[in-house]
């Protein structure tokens, strides 16, 4: 079994050297970029060589930097049935790493509204990943509620919950951020409840027999 380069000699500063370029990347993201391994290193203050024997590549630093750049799920290997169950552990897991980026996300964000366009290509933090986790927490939802219900219901829950809604929240409407996030669960859980209650209905309504 092959020894990786970290794990060899000088163990302790290989790890501070390692964090530096990690951090390095954070920093850079968190300007808008999507940093090169090169450029890391380089803002790190280490030679490109050595940051090239941590990373060989960018994806993995930009892994080891944001590790939800790669992440699929949030409801782990044994996800629970219960439907309000599974989008609250999303939104928790959600409102969590958005509090941890939140300064890339808001130059992210500014970034996205330019006119140009010209970053959006490079946005690494703003690629749709929590549609596809909601969709995710809500697919007990298949067939009690029409694809067209459900993605309403995803797109409507994405609104209250993300970057745009803590923006809000916290500068214009005073929240702090243990409140704002309070505010995006709570929002959550409404519409989910509410969905619910219009699907229940409509299901009542056609089983009434014609007059």
């Amino acid at each position: 079994m092959s020894i990786s380069y970290e794990q060899t000699g000088r163990t302790r500063q290989k790890a501070r050297t390692r964090d530096a370029i990690i951090a390095a990347a954070r920093a850079l993201i968190a300007t808008g970029e999507t940093p090169t391994v090169a450029q890391a290193a380089d803002v790190a203050g280490v030679s490109r060589a050595t940051a090239y024997r941590y990373f060989p590549n960018q994806r993995g630093m930009l892994v080891s930097a944001h590790p939800q750049i790669e992440v699929r799920s949030l409801l782990g290997a044994d996800p629970p049935e219960d439907v309000a169950t599974r989008l609250g552990l999303v939104v928790d897991e959600v409102t969590r790493m958005m509090l941890e980026n939140e300064p890339g996300l808001r130059t992210m964000l500014r970034l996205s509204l330019e006119d140009e366009g010209a970053h959006r290509e490079r946005l690494l933090l703003r690629q749709g990943r929590v549609i596809g986790w909601l969709e995710e927490a809500l697919q007990p939802l298949r067939g009690r509620l029409t694809k067209a219900e459900l993605r309403r219901l995803v797109h409507a829950i994405r609104c209250a919950v993300g970057i745009e809604a803590l923006v809000w929240l916290s500068d214009v409407g005073g929240l702090s951020r243990k409140d704002a996030v309070e505010q995006m669960r709570w929002s959550a859980r409404t519409l989910l409840r509410s969905a619910l209650a219009d699907g229940s209905a409509g299901e009542r309504r056609a089983k009434r027999p014609n007059n």
